[in-house]
């Protein structure tokens, strides 16, 4: 029986890289004017990861409302977000810089705004290759306004994932654990312990992902990932959230309303909960919904508001920043999401101008080159978190010339192991 076991299970250890990717090609963050940025899929936010061929949008707001022209450009990368070698022909059926001609001006709001909206495919391009890609648009004088970085899916492998407790006595209540193997099939791939990369995702962040993952070992066509600590990410904790769908009706995330030139909706003072014990609250796992329950399209009848923030810490963090992230903003970490601290009352405070709805959000911890300290994070690291995770498996044959994406995983902290 030994000898029959040795003959059916190969078992190939790897030795693993987890270094983040070079990341030579950074997402331009946009001007202070183009606000509520997000891919949507079937009317609803997305995440950035759509299989080939599928239908997506890319949704903004331009707040001068002057209907200005804007172009667009897709172009491919690299696993490690430095230059595919493909020709744009190559990847993209017809052409692209492209003006974006779907778009609408506000109507019945204090705020005017523009709104754009552009469908992928069209009937100027489609994408015909999975990978990487970032999508840049441009204004009129050709100056980037903005850019954003998306993943298109083949379903070429299988990927089965859990989660499970840390097996490290002193992380066990505070990190999730990602176990996963991935069945090619009956297609032969070349030399996957070289040519196939995997990249893991907690809520669709780019900024807190695993890359370069090799797996253990393999059992049959099997590629297996069971490390005890090389895929784990901090729990966190379920993220706040807001809901000013009815301007001058209060609820139990909002204070009062005020009225200026634009409403400002006051939120309850948040308080730190690293230091308290877990609590479940649904969340949607830092997507928003943009919604006016007075309108029939909110699109271009939700308005904008001055959200005030506030947060109580035990104690201010001198050498440190606070910022206010969420797919609302794409987490990013500028002056605009920066909280102030106030010595008088003892708050962190910030106003960000957002549009009406329901928002998912947190509060980010980082060092003064904002670097995202998860680990002490402001409201703990609990095992129990519900988080959404997606796994990433790229392929780059011998003689292939880019990285195709062959499959992508997806799975949640709602059932964690031991």
């Amino acid at each position: 029986m030994k000898n029959i076991c040795i003959c059916l299970f190969i078992f190939i250890t790897y030795k693993p890289v987890f270094s983040q990717p070079n990341n030579i090609e950074q997402e331009t963050v946009p001007p202070y004017n183009i606000k509520t940025v997000a891919f949507y899929q079937r009317d609803s936010v997305a995440k950035p990861f759509f299989r080939l061929g599928d239908h997506f949008e890319l949704q903004f707001d331009d707040l001068y409302g002057n209907e200005a022209d804007y172009y667009y450009t897709i172009t491919q990368y690299s696993y490690d977000w430095s230059p595919t070698s493909l020709a744009k022909v190559e990847y993209l059926q017809g052409m692209d810089n492209q003006r974006i001609m779907t778009y609408e001006n506000s109507f019945n709001t204090l705020q005017l705004y523009s709104h754009y909206k552009q469908s992928f495919p069209n009937r100027f391009n489609q994408i015909t290759k999975s990978g990487n890609y970032m999508i840049t648009i441009f204004n009129a004088e050709h100056e980037i306004v903005f850019s954003r970085k998306f993943i298109i899916y083949e379903e070429d492998v299988n990927i089965s994932a859990r989660i499970r407790k840390s097996r490290n006595l002193n992380t066990i209540q505070h990190k999730q654990n990602l176990d996963f193997s991935i069945n090619l099939g009956e297609t032969t791939y070349q030399n996957p312990k070289q040519n196939i990369n995997v990249s893991v995702f907690q809520n669709a962040r780019w900024d807190t992902a695993i890359y370069n993952i090799t797996p253990q070992y393999t059992i049959g066509n099997q590629l297996i990932y069971r490390y005890n600590e090389e895929t784990q990410f901090w729990g966190g904790n379920e993220f706040w959230n807001f809901e000013n769908s009815i301007i001058r009706a209060t609820n139990n995330t909002v204070s009062k309303y005020t009225s200026g030139d634009i409403y400002n909706t006051h939120l309850y003072t948040n308080y730190e909960r690293k230091n308290t014990s877990y609590t479940y609250y649904p969340d949607i796992n830092g997507r928003f919904l943009i919604y006016n329950r007075n309108a029939d399209d909110s699109s271009i009848q939700a308005d904008y508001t001055w959200v005030y923030f506030t947060l109580f810490t035990s104690n201010p963090f001198l050498d440190k920043n606070i910022y206010i992230g969420g797919l609302f903003n794409n987490f990013e970490k500028t002056e605009e999401f920066k909280m102030d601290y106030n010595s008088e009352n003892g708050l962190y405070e910030k106003a960000i101008l957002m549009k009406q709805g329901f928002v998912n959000f947190e509060y980010m911890l980082t060092d003064k080159k904002g670097k995202i300290d998860t680990e002490n994070a402001i409201d703990g690291n609990f095992y129990q978190t519900e988080n959404q995770y997606n796994i990433i498996v790229y392929y780059k044959g011998n003689n292939d010339r880019y990285h195709r994406v062959i499959g992508i995983g997806s799975t949640s902290s709602l059932i964690i192991q031991n």
